[in-house]
């Protein structure tokens, strides 16, 4: 995939629904009725990194600060849902050993990952951080996980809901309508090529989560060192 030309397609089709107001707004942030639970592996940036999105999102919190931001301990990178969240996820249900070491063996020759944040794009629902990564081993870790997790016969719903081969980093979502898109827009573009930083991959999490990965409900299950 040239991750490049996604971003910029994706951001140009979602700025065209933010100027038409067919974007959309995700009410289900609110909800208390909201009951869908998963398993992810995922990544978190540095806090070098999180201080350069905080400083962002500051700026569309001023014009708008009804919208639903990410806070430092939510944000991250998924590197793969393993089950997606849905409505009665139990932990019980599942064998946590014999997930992590489908994990462990998926992560054996994975090293030397980085992921430059250089920029940021949209979806009709959210803005996101543009990552790209250094090398093929985030691509590797992800196909070696849908071979390990497809021969090991434990629940998992891997790319049920799409393939996800970006690296990128939701840090916003509309939960209310936008108040004033020519500024919003604006704070965009000036962010459109914004060096975030380069984070440095030493650590993988398994966690239990709910759909937008709030700290109130995420419980870390495993960390992995990368080599």
């Amino acid at each position: 995939m040239d991750l490049k030309k996604h971003y910029d397609i994706l951001y140009k089709e979602s700025i065209e629904k933010i100027v038409a107001d067919t974007y959309h707004i995700e009410h289900e942030i609110d909800s208390p009725s909201d009951h869908r639970f998963g398993l992810t592996l995922l990544i978190r940036p540095d806090s070098q990194t999180k201080n350069r999105i905080q400083a962002f999102l500051n700026e569309l919190k001023e014009i708008d600060p009804d919208q639903y931001y990410y806070p430092d301990s939510d944000i991250h990178i998924t590197v793969l849902s393993i089950i997606s969240c849905y409505d009665g996820f139990d932990l019980a249900t599942i064998s946590l050993p014999d997930y992590v070491a489908v994990i462990e063996k998926s992560l054996v020759g994975i090293h030397d990952l980085e992921i430059n944040f250089q920029g940021i794009t949209a979806s009709p629902s959210a803005i996101m951080l543009q990552g790209f990564p250094n090398t093929n081993s985030l691509n590797d870790l992800r196909n070696k996980l849908r071979v390990n997790f497809k021969e090991s016969g434990l629940e998992e719903s891997i790319d049920k809901r799409y393939a996800i081969q970006t690296a990128h980093s939701t840090v916003a979502r509309f939960r209310k309508p936008i108040e004033n898109k020519e500024k919003l827009i604006a704070i965009l573009e000036k962010h459109r090529d914004f060096n975030f930083g380069k984070v440095k991959v030493e650590s993988c999490y398994l966690v239990y989560n709910d759909w937008y990965q709030r700290e109130k409900w995420v419980k870390e299950l495993k960390e992995f060192k990368l080599g």
